[in-house]
């Protein structure tokens, strides 16, 4: 099956996909900046089936990142960009069901505007009585445990601290104080925050530091999740913390804690150590102590959100892939998983260019 466009998709597609991309023209418009994202997947050719599953960029985040095209071309059995029913994972999917060329390209093109918290909205009395929905960021998982040396590890570092704000500050600064970036570490980690802590190093890449701060902000009762995603621009930061136009190992994993009457504060603590390493600098440098304190609250969109979901099964197409986190290009060839983390390996390139 060829498919040039995405037609299909945008028929059955709910109505802000056209409403979004007017938003900007009523909202800062000299804030936002378009990006457009590009997948060229080339899979090997021998064996009868293949699945390939892309992340896409995240809907539903119109304070900072409006999709507004999304399309496909190439050869395939199936193809689709849809939603993952359970978890709300906007993802593309193709298959093949015979030998021969498996390749796709797949494009995203989406609008971005930095986004930053505002604290003055706190209201700690309404603390106590969350949203639902929130309430799910509260509970354990296997990569990201409450109890144990997560839990004395949060305790430790909230001691002294009051309110909810003061306990995610306190948290914030003993993840930036007592992790580092190892470049060791494939990819940007497992995302397993009591191995970290169990390792006493506490090195590792932004899924291990950002799964760390949400783990402990659960275990102190702060709801937080982690938010995986890629870069795809330079940044005004520092350069560390930027990416080219090749942004196949561009990744990246930030996180948020949930705060009554303000809603969602973006975080990354592993920013943080990111401007240290690469730099060769020291937490103690004005010029890290400055992007410390921005990074609480701050996030810099020169790099698309995809999804904050966390040791689930993607059921979207069934049977479903069990996955840890969905961040990187994922694909069984002849029922043989590729890995994920080396484009080389696994046969696909990611492009970003400014529109």
């Amino acid at each position: 099956m060829e498919r040039r466009d995405f037609m299909k998709f945008a028929a059955s597609a709910p109505l802000w996909l056209a409403a979004s991309r007017r938003a900007p023209a009523d909202a800062s418009a000299d804030s936002w900046h378009a990006v457009e994202m590009e997948y060229t997947v080339a899979l090997p050719m021998q064996g009868a089936s293949a699945r390939l599953w892309l992340p896409m960029p995240a809907r539903h985040r119109e304070t900072y990142q409006l999709v507004w095209r999304e399309d496909w071309d190439g050869r395939a059995t199936v193809g689709m960009i849809t939603t993952d029913a359970r978890t709300g994972v906007a993802l593309f999917y193709a298959g093949w069901d015979r030998p021969g060329v498996k390749a796709v390209t797949v494009r995203a093109q989406v609008d971005l505007r930095n986004r930053q918290a505002d604290f003055s909205r706190a209201d700690e009395s309404a603390a106590a009585s969350l949203p639902g929905e929130v309430c799910q960021y509260l509970a354990p998982s296997r990569h990201v445990p409450t109890d144990g040396i997560v839990l004395s590890t949060a305790r430790e570092a909230t001691r002294g601290a009051g309110s909810p704000l003061e306990k995610a500050r306190a948290i914030y600064d003993w993840v930036v104080e007592h992790t580092f970036r190892d470049p060791q570490v494939q990819g940007c980690g497992v995302g397993d925050a009591k191995s970290l802590l169990e390792s006493g190093t506490l090195g590792g890449k932004c899924a291990d530091i950002s799964s760390l701060f949400v783990g402990l902000c659960r275990a102190a009762g702060i709801p937080a999740r982690t938010m995986f995603g890629i870069r795809v621009g330079p940044s005004a930061i520092s350069p560390a913390l930027g990416a080219g136009e090749d942004i196949s190992e561009a990744q990246h994993c930030r996180a948020e804690f949930y705060l009554a009457g303000t809603g969602w504060i973006p975080v990354d603590p592993a920013d943080v150590g990111k401007v240290v390493a690469d730099g060769r600098l020291s937490l103690s440098d004005p010029k890290v102590q400055a992007i410390r304190h921005r990074l609480f609250g701050f996030w810099e969109m020169n790099w698309v959100a995809f999804n904050h979901a966390r040791d689930f099964t993607l059921d979207s197409p069934r049977p479903g892939l069990a996955l840890n986190y969905f961040m990187y290009p994922e694909a069984l060839v002849g029922g043989v998983r590729r890995e994920s983390r080396v484009p080389s390996a696994f046969r696909y390139r990611i492009r970003a260019r400014s529109l």
